[in-house]
């Protein structure tokens, strides 16, 4: 009571006092010390038994946070520059194609950006049982970035030097030595505006259930179906875009490694907003480097006897092609992601409005 006593006198119920309890790492094991069943029964002791002044009125809980134009436009825009990128590439030759795709690069990344800031992808919106620490948040950007980019060039660096090469740097043209894909890229980017509009509805439901629910158990049985069903609708649009962006652009179909990619950076995403970064950036972290060291292996098994350190790698390409690796790689570290993601964010305190005690 003296160490919880703030939370205990700001708390509009018995539930906000469990889920203040529950990210501090009180279990119900920890309750039954207290002569109680679980952590709810003894946020209710402690409920009743903390006085306030003139019994004055709860304040009434924050609600569920409302659509805005403005994060609605920002969610939308990656997608449109990105495609606006692939068409002046596709238009373009030699030093003018270099200009595209840099100012291409920059103009969908400062999009990214701004989209991250605002509206259900913000870590100022989702709430979360602890401070964010920067190191992690810095750690996954940067993690990010390298996915990102194998998936425009990684499978066609993978490829040429299977075959002895490259030979030259990147042109950004799809028949180069190092030719670059650019579905994928085009059909993440338009992803960002499915991935808020899940987070959105995923924060908006699992709030209402939050004041709904007399105990931690039944939050986490509700909320279950809540974030497996979001999870689904986001993949049911990615895929719907990777189909779309390989049929405009006349590419290979790359729909695996875009939908365990995509499926990966928002289960991330997720995590983050609502303050749980250091799963995230660990497994982004492996997930790059597996990618990076698939590549490597491959330069490496050049050097004399180290012929067998490409032969998985090899053996991958040869029946599954180049987009298998990542395919791999990425579904691996999406399902183990996801696993932490169920268990995390069925627990009360995750779904806290960034305004109450936790």
């Amino acid at each position: 009571m003296h160490r919880h006593r703030e939370l205990c006198e700001r708390a509009v119920d018995p539930l906000e006092i469990a889920a203040g309890l529950e990210a501090h790492g009180i279990t119900d094991r920890t309750a039954a010390r207290f002569r109680h069943r679980d952590v709810f029964s003894l946020a209710e002791e402690m409920y009743a038994r903390v006085s306030r002044e003139n019994d004055a009125p709860p304040p009434i809980p924050a609600a569920a946070p409302r659509v805005r134009a403005d994060w609605v436009v920002l969610t939308l825009l990656p997608g449109a520059l990105c495609a606006v990128a692939v068409a002046a590439l596709d238009l373009t030759e030699g030093r003018a194609r270099l200009c595209a795709a840099v100012a291409g690069v920059l103009a969908v990344a400062l999009a990214l950006r701004s989209a991250l800031r605002r509206g259900p992808l913000s870590t100022t919106e989702g709430g979360g049982p602890g401070p964010r620490p920067g190191a992690a948040r810095g750690r996954t950007a940067v993690w990010t970035l390298w996915l990102l980019g194998y998936a425009l060039l990684g499978d066609g660096l993978l490829r040429s030097a299977l075959t002895g090469g490259p030979d030259l740097p990147p042109t950004g043209a799809a028949d180069g030595h190092w030719p670059l894909t650019a579905a994928p890229a085009l059909a993440l980017a338009m992803a960002c505006a499915p991935a808020a509009w899940s987070a959105h509805l995923l924060t908006a439901r699992a709030r209402r259930k939050l004041a709904a629910s007399r105990g931690l158990e039944d939050f986490a049985v509700s909320v279950r179906p809540l974030l497996l069903g979001t999870f689904t609708l986001f993949l049911a649009a990615l895929t719907v875009l990777a189909v779309l962006s390989t049929t405009l652009l006349d590419e290979p179909p790359a729909h695996a490694e875009v939908i365990t990619l995509g499926a990966l950076l928002y289960l991330a995403r997720l995590l983050t907003v609502h303050g749980f970064t250091y799963a995230p950036a660990l497994v982004l972290t492996a997930t790059a480097l597996a990618e990076a060291a698939a590549v490597a292996a491959v330069f490496v098994s050049r050097l004399p006897g180290c012929g067998l350190v490409a032969t998985p790698v090899e053996a991958l390409v040869t029946n599954w092609g180049a987009g298998s690796v990542p395919a791999l790689a990425c579904g691996a570290a999406a399902s183990a992601l996801l696993l932490h993601t169920i268990r995390k964010l069925t627990r009360a305190s995750a779904h806290a409005p960034p305004e109450a005690p936790r």
